[in-house]
């Protein structure tokens, strides 16, 4: 199966890894804002919900959960999840520290996004970026690429993810 790639980054995100890494288009909040000069100009939001037929967020973050839970969209990220097409499949990988994952709030939050129709990809227990021991790290990329190539599947074998 071939599939087209496009990664959408946080301003925050950008601490963890160069952009010069990463070998497909990345869109960050400034190409929003560069696209869109009046109202007849393409929104960069609402085009790649269009293109897009699987929508993946990896990782999840404690923050991001909170504002997709509450339908927030202040950055290109959470705009794209506010503006997806709730018909085509949308996954998380939820990622934090084991005491955020254990928190009240963190579990309602996903049962929330289970609620919209979107697919969990469960966290881990392993040692986090933190130094901490315990649940909260990303699923493994094998079971993550493995997840997409199942939900693809089962959704006709499309071309762009």
């Amino acid at each position: 199966m071939e599939l087209e790639v496009a990664v959408v980054t946080t301003e925050r995100a950008k601490h963890f890894y160069s952009p010069q890494d990463i070998p497909v288009t990345l869109y960050s909040d400034a190409d929003e804002w560069e696209m869109w000069k009046c109202r007849s100009d393409p929104v960069l939001h609402i085009d790649l919900r269009r293109w897009a037929d699987l929508m993946l967020v990896a990782p999840l973050d404690a923050n991001t959960l909170g504002k997709v839970a509450s339908g927030i969209c202040d950055n290109l990220l959470t705009c794209v999840i506010r503006a997806w097409d709730c018909r085509k499949p949308l996954l998380f990988c939820p990622a934090m520290n084991t005491v955020m994952w254990e928190h009240p709030i963190t579990a309602q939050q996903v049962g929330q996004l289970k609620a919209f129709g979107y697919v969990e990809i469960p966290c881990v227990a392993k040692k986090l970026v933190c130094g901490d021991q315990g649940l909260g790290a990303m699923a493994e990329v094998g079971t993550i690429v493995d997840k997409v190539e199942e939900i693809l599947f089962r959704h006709g074998g499309s071309q762009q993810s």
